[in-house]
């Protein structure tokens, strides 16, 4: 496994190693005590599954509010898809900041998104399926989404994108109080 740390604390690229044959290939794409030995300890409870028929659907931005925050590890499992994640973590200094990846089924790549930040995707092909475990269990209250145009995120959209009521909805990120507190690692 390839664990490429990005420019945002606690986020990380994942790449497991495939092994071909005459078959197709395997991965494994979580090990938790191979993780841990390279430090990232996550205990994972929930696995999640989407599809997304159209191009150009977008969901997000969610969050999980504490005490049932959660960590995401990410895969684009058919398709592929630009995936965001936002700092919301009051007083980091990347409080506010994005950074996009595009996830692909083809590269295998996942995206580790730490409790406290932001997360949402957009569809870059159609029939796209979006797996990811979380480390808690989805809680209704707790719940909660950010409006997806109100960071300036550079979605690369072409056409309006396809949304639910909710997140077309939700509150700007200068209007919504986050409920996450920045914890400086050292």
């Amino acid at each position: 496994m390839k664990i490429e740390r990005l420019e945002m604390e606690g986020v990380a690229l994942l790449t497991p190693r495939q092994f071909q044959d005459d078959r197709g290939w395997f991965a494994e794409t979580w090990n938790r005590a191979t993780l841990k030995d390279l430090g990232l300890d996550i205990e994972f409870v929930q696995d999640n599954h989407s599809y997304s028929g159209k191009v150009g659907t977008l969901r997000g931005l969610h969050y999980q509010a504490p005490p049932f925050a959660q960590d995401k590890l990410v895969r684009c499992t058919r398709g592929s898809i630009l995936d965001v994640v936002v700092d919301a973590r009051l007083g980091s200094p990347t409080y506010g900041d994005w950074l996009r990846v595009e996830l692909a089924a083809t590269s295998g790549e996942q995206l580790l998104v730490p409790k406290g930040f932001l997360h949402g995707f957009l569809t870059l092909e159609p029939d796209c399926e979006v797996q990811y475990k979380v480390s808690e269990l989805y809680d209704a209250e707790s719940d909660g989404t950010v409006h997806w145009d109100s960071l300036n995120i550079d979605w690369g959209l072409e056409t309006t994108p396809v949304v639910s009521f909710k997140d077309e909805k939700a509150l700007p990120f200068a209007q919504w109080k986050s409920p996450f507190l920045y914890e400086c690692v050292e």
